[in-house]
């Protein structure tokens, strides 16, 4: 179930990209693997340990320790900005503010955009008859995280469960500021009175929420892992957290097998579909009658299900 503990934070824009440290030329090399998240890395607060800087004096009104290397390295008006040397930004873009990035408009444009939804799509694999998208990390309860640009993580519902309980009449979300936990609830759906609800698969801060998805909530249903985002988070912990995920070849292992389990409570009829390497049934609790939705939901979303209200 647990991810390698050798297995690096991979994100969906950015995997397996230079250290800021080694683009300064601080440092011959190393390779990022927290995202960009510079504030909570390990390595980053022994780099100005070593150069006698306090770790914890860092303000946003001040330059990173980094900015003066990279502003020694790079002179005159041709310097590239940091986006385009970590590969934030496809595109070649000269910084004009000196590495002084705290009032950039700019970089608080990148910013805002990745609370935004994404314009690239995820590539996808077909496990068990359902979509996996690539380097995503799954929780058991079938909630999934993006890791992004910064650190920052997007979180979304899987197929599986898209699939399974079908196009959502309602989605509850927790509100802008709200803190979530690993393995506790982060948020419900509605569908025809019934109410599920799913555990977040990681802890943090929610910084924004996807208002199409509240406004719309078929999109779930229809696009889990694109448009049908729910909420960003800013994670309290990401590296423990995400060491009880399934990532890669874990996931689609895993999901193979809640296919197979899916499949003996639906019935004898539908033993056959395993074999087939099609697509599951899109609607299956709007399928099959004899399906259950609180053991469902015990069972795949692993919470129990909450009595309507007023019932």
């Amino acid at each position: 179930m647990k991810a390698s503990s050798k297995t690096k934070i991979q994100g969906f824009q950015v995997v397996e990209k230079e250290c800021i440290w080694m683009k300064a030329g601080v440092i011959n090399f190393r390779i990022c693997d927290s995202a960009y998240d510079c504030n909570r890395c390990a390595f980053d607060k022994g780099m100005r340990r070593a150069m006698g800087i306090d770790p914890a004096a860092r303000t946003e009104k001040v330059a990173p320790e980094w900015a003066a290397h990279l502003q020694k390295k790079f002179a005159g008006a041709d310097r590239p900005c940091r986006h385009s040397l970590t590969g934030r930004v496809q595109a070649p873009k000269i910084c004009m503010l000196n590495y002084e990035c705290y009032h950039c408009a700019y970089d608080q444009m990148l910013d805002d955009m990745d609370l935004s939804p994404s314009a690239r799509r995820p590539r996808t694999v077909l496990a068990g008859g359902y979509l996996l998208a690539e380097d995503y990390y799954y929780h058991p309860g079938h909630s999934w995280v993006r890791i992004e640009h910064g650190g920052r993580s997007r979180v979304g519902l899987d197929d599986f469960a898209a699939c399974l309980f079908g196009p959502s009449r309602q989605v509850t979300l927790p509100p802008l500021g709200a803190v979530v936990q690993q393995n506790h609830i982060g948020w419900s759906f509605q569908r025809d009175g019934r109410e599920a609800a799913v555990l977040s698969p990681l802890s943090g801060t929610v910084l924004a929420v996807n208002p199409d998805v509240q406004a719309h909530p078929e999109i779930l249903h229809e696009d889990p892992y694109h448009g049908g985002w729910l909420f960003m988070a800013e994670p309290t912990r990401p590296h423990k957290d995400l060491k009880n995920l399934f990532f890669g070849d874990q996931s689609r292992c895993w999901m193979e097998s809640e296919s197979e389990h899916l499949l003996g409570m639906m019935g004898p009829e539908y033993g056959g579909l395993a074999a087939t390497g099609s697509r599951g049934i899109r609607d299956v609790v709007g399928t099959v009658d004899r399906l259950d939705w609180n053991a469902l939901t015990e069972r795949f979303l692993q919470t129990v299900t909450r009595p309507p209200a007023g019932g």
